[in-house]
This record gives structure tokens, C-alpha cells and sequence, in this order.
């Protein structure tokens, strides 16, 4: 009986003994591997967790943009009269937005009055051909701004 239970004994101490008496040697070549995994990859975890935050969160417009639409005409004394530097349609005596080309009523070429010279010519042509103007402007979506001051607050200046 004492004999099994000395055996027994003696099975513990040869099952715990790699646990308690640990091959250093070992542990030191896996340093790189527990870095690795314990410093380095919370980190990315953290990085990557934290760009998410910030895209799923980040303050966004809260202007809907609206398509600028043709606009009729200033008549004075009966006659229209069209702004410089803006297409317009003659025919329809729409002023159109800037960029566009050709009237999306009756499809004709649109004409532009050189702000400089005066000369009319066609929205297509990007330089006046008496004074040499570039009048050419590029079709992009404008900054949004809200149209009233922030709620408690004054307008910026």
C-alpha cells in the first residue's frame, strides 16, 4: 500500500514537474511569437477598431445637394436679358448652369456673353475670340454650407 501511494506520488511530480521547472531555453525562443501575439496584434485590433469608430461616426453632410435647374430669363421693356458669363438658350430664355452645352428643352447649342467684351459666342467654345478670355468652368459639386447660423450662435464673418 505505501508502495502505491509512493508511485503514485512520483507520477505527480514527473506530470507537474515540466510545469513548475519550465525549459527556459524554450519559453525564450517562442518571446518573439508571444510579442507578437500579446503586444503587436491588440494593437492592430485596437487601430483597426478604432477606424471603424470614426467612419461609422464621423459627422457628415446634412445638406441634401440639389441640381442647379434652368432659370427663365430678366425681361426689361419686353426684351430678355441674359447674365455674363452664364449659357443661355435664346429660343427657350432659359439662363442654364454651369457646364452645360446644349438646351435640354429643344436641344440646341447654348450662347454665352463674354463678361469682359461683351461678344456672344457658343457655351462649347471655352475662349472668347475678341478678347481671349478663358471662360471655362468646371461642372463640380460646390462646398455645402448650411444656409442659416448654427442654433446659439452667431454667423462666422
Amino acid at each position: 500500500m505505501l508502495d502505491a501511494i509512493g508511485q503514485l506520488f512520483q507520477g505527480l511530480i514527473t506530470f507537474l514537474s515540466p510545469i513548475l521547472i519550465p525549459d527556459w531555453k524554450a519559453l525564450l525562443t517562442l518571446f518573439p511569437v508571444l510579442l507578437l501575439i500579446g503586444v503587436v496584434g491588440p494593437l492592430i485590433s485596437l487601430l483597426a477598431f478604432g477606424w471603424f469608430v470614426y467612419f461609422a461616426g464621423k459627422p457628415r453632410a446634412r445638406i441634401p445637394y440639389v441640381e442647379p435647374q434652368p432659370v427663365p430669363a430678366r425681361i426689361v421693356d419686353g426684351q430678355p436679358v441674359y447674365p455674363a458669363g452664364e449659357p443661355y438658350c435664346a429660343v427657350d430664355q432659359l439662363v442654364m448652369p454651369f457646364g452645360m452645352t446644349r438646351c435640354p428643352t429643344c436641344g440646341r447649342d447654348l450662347a454665352v456673353t463674354c463678361p469682359k467684351c461683351g461678344t456672344g459666342r457658343m457655351a462649347w467654345i471655352d475662349t472668347c475670340g475678341t478678347c481671349g478670355l478663358v471662360l471655362k468652368i468646371d461642372r463640380t459639386v460646390p462646398a455645402l454650407r448650411p444656409a442659416a447660423p448654427p442654433p446659439g450662435g452667431a454667423a462666422a464673418a
